[in-house]
């Protein structure tokens, strides 16, 4: 299975940085309408994803929806490591489909655990549609 060629690269998914403001992570969700997010280190490694619940929870500690309030913290803070597990560019078939069934997403980074893209979904049926259509 080639994750390359299914995969949205880097350059064309949204992420944060752990060092951004919620405030900006925000932002970022709701220009592109996401539900998670991933988020690297500052070398650009892969850490974990954040997704609206992440944001919903600090807002309701916090007790406020102004969007300035939210600039003093930082996407580090509500991060979480364990979600949406990355698999590697080198993963086998039977590695994405499992990812599939329990994310909506893969995040995809290389042997650094550096991010390389995201796999969504629709990507692989695709993929998978025209492998059978071709065979």
């Amino acid at each position: 299975m080639n994750i390359a060629q299914m995969m949205i690269p880097k350059v064309f998914t949204a992420f944060l940085h752990e060092g951004d403001s919620v405030r900006q992570g925000l932002e970022i969700m709701l220009n592109h309408g996401y539900t998670a997010i991933p988020v690297l280190d500052s070398e650009e490694r892969y850490i974990g994803c954040v997704c609206e619940g992440d944001f919903l929870r600090h807002i309701l500690n916090t007790g406020t929806t102004d969007r300035k309030f939210h600039e003093q913290y930082l996407i580090s803070s509500i991060v979480r490591k364990d979600f949406c597990p990355a698999i590697n560019i080198e993963a086998e078939k039977d590695e994405v489909i499992g990812g599939m069934l329990n994310q909506n997403f893969l995040p995809v980074v290389d042997s650094r655990n550096m991010l390389c893209g995201i796999l969504t979904r629709s990507g692989v049926i695709k993929y998978l549609a025209e492998k059978v259509r071709d065979e």
